[in-house]
């Protein structure tokens, strides 16, 4: 399961690496183990563009979703999922407001990215909403769980080469 990270700017809060083993695990855990995703770290004036350009909102947000399972589909592209665009000056912020690491408001952003991917979408309606924040939260779970075997010294099952 390739997860792509990509950074248009330095992230001194946020470790390149730690990102991709969070994306892994996230897919994992919501059963999509041969998904390949693409997660672009950039600023504010980068995401704002993109907000504005595809869903004519003219403000920076905090992650958009790109799915690539949505509309017409060419063969053999069931394992592409889509990009996961988060705005690292507006984790940061946000990571103050709510008294959690930069590194920690990422991993809430990637979560709720990647279950936009796969189809949720909170806008829709309130039990939606709820239905999201519910999986988002069980997610989070399994990621803090792993989180805790890792700081005790057992580490978790690194995929095999052809899976990542």
């Amino acid at each position: 399961m390739p997860a792509s990270v990509i950074s248009t700017r330095r992230t001194p809060h946020i470790r390149i690496a730690a990102v991709r083993r969070d994306a892994r695990q996230i897919l994992a855990a919501l059963g999509e183990t041969t998904a390949d995703l693409t997660i672009s770290l950039v600023d504010d004036a980068a995401i704002h563009r993109l907000n504005r350009d595809y869903r004519g909102k003219d403000a920076p947000t905090d992650v958009l979703a790109f799915a690539m399972r949505e509309g017409l589909r060419v063969a053999g592209d069931d394992r592409e999922l889509g990009d996961v665009v988060i705005s690292v000056d507006t984790a940061v912020r946000q990571a103050a407001r709510r008294r959690v690491t930069p590194a920690a408001e990422v991993r809430t952003l990637l979560i709720h990215g990647i279950l936009h991917l796969l189809g949720y979408d909170h806008e829709r309606s309130a039990a939606e909403a709820r239905r999201m924040r519910r999986k988002e939260q069980g997610v989070a779970g399994v990621l803090r769980a792993a989180d805790g075997l890792r700081h005790r010294g057992v580490h978790t099952r690194r995929p095999a080469a052809k899976d990542r």
